[in-house]
């Protein structure tokens, strides 16, 4: 198998096992009753302590070394934190006020936000093509959220809101570790946001003040977007990510909303209309403009290689 197909297999599955725990974590808050501030700092609990464990053996004491420098572990507060584990609540609130599908896309819209900042960093103005994937990128935000109709949402303003800053922490977590990137391999670094979201939203949640007792469905569902959403998604995308490219990576980490939305449609009965069909493919759209583009290198930055947005 040559690297660029193996590299596409990983990456479309990669995508595909995000969009599988985004479903699974719309069962949870629908069919189950969880709350996602009950969810996801156990969900980042677990996912940190299994990393951790696996980066234990794999790189010993080079676990450690990220906390060494006042400036690295700066910076990996604001990755882990404002980045990663702010990115993966935003995330699952947004599956709850809405559903995975919508959660996922709204979230894609990040590609556009890292461009903004490339232009205002650069000092440049966006060239034609970056301003045709900007208009393509909020057409299909409008046909998601307003079905067409401008008096009306198809989904709520809060989960809107909620989207599109989750967008924000995946722009935070490409953009800002750049230098961390070059020193550290990325399991350590993902192993160490997990721990520090988890830590820090059970301080802030208290997830054991809502007398929530999960059936054994409910575990099973805890346990699938852990290890499934987690730990199995991260490893297989960034496998991908480092025989193609993180440009390349990108497109066909598409496959996280396309199967958060089937399935969904199919397994959950949310409602998939046509203009929910024209909206994903206008997002699409943006991120294959983005990618093929010329200036798509310098774009995207090396941080993309952090890419692991779920």
């Amino acid at each position: 198998m040559s690297k660029q197909i193996k590299g596409a297999l990983l990456t479309l599955w990669g995508g595909i096992c995000w969009g599988l725990s985004g479903t699974m974590g719309q069962y949870l808050f629908t069919r189950q009753g969880m709350d996602s501030r009950w969810l996801v700092p156990i969900r980042l609990g677990l996912a940190g302590v299994l990393l951790f464990a696996y980066c234990l053996i794999r790189y010993k004491k080079q676990v450690f070394a990220p906390w060494q420098t006042r400036r690295n572990a700066l910076d990996l507060v604001i990755y882990g934190l404002l980045g990663v584990s702010s990115c993966q609540f935003l995330y699952f609130l947004t599956i709850q006020l809405s559903t995975a599908g919508v959660a996922t896309i709204l979230q894609d819209l990040s590609p556009v936000m890292i461009l903004a900042l490339g232009c205002l960093t650069s000092r440049r103005a966006p060239r034609f093509f970056e301003v045709m994937s900007i208009l393509l990128a909020l057409f299909g935000v409008f046909l998601l959220t307003t079905h067409g109709h401008l008096n009306q949402f198809a989904v709520s303003p809060a989960a809107l809101a909620t989207g599109c800053l989750s967008a924000v922490c995946v722009t935070v977590y490409n953009v800002q570790p750049k230098r961390l990137l070059g020193q550290f391999p990325v399991p350590i670094l993902q192993a160490w946001a997990f721990l520090m979201g988890g830590a820090v939203f059970s301080l802030v949640f208290r997830p054991w003040t809502y007398g929530y007792v999960p059936n054994a469905m409910g575990w099973v569902g805890i346990a699938f977007v852990v290890v499934v959403g987690n730990v199995l998604a991260f490893v297989s995308f960034m496998s991908g990510v480092k025989l193609i490219g993180p440009e390349r990576g990108i497109l066909y980490g598409f496959s996280e909303p396309v199967t958060a939305a089937l399935l969904a449609f199919a397994l959950l009965r949310t409602p998939f209309t046509v203009w929910d069909g024209v909206g994903f493919a206008a997002i699409f759209a943006m991120l294959l403009l983005l990618s093929a583009g010329p200036a798509a290198p310098k774009v995207q930055p090396a941080a993309l290689e952090s890419f692991t947005k779920r």
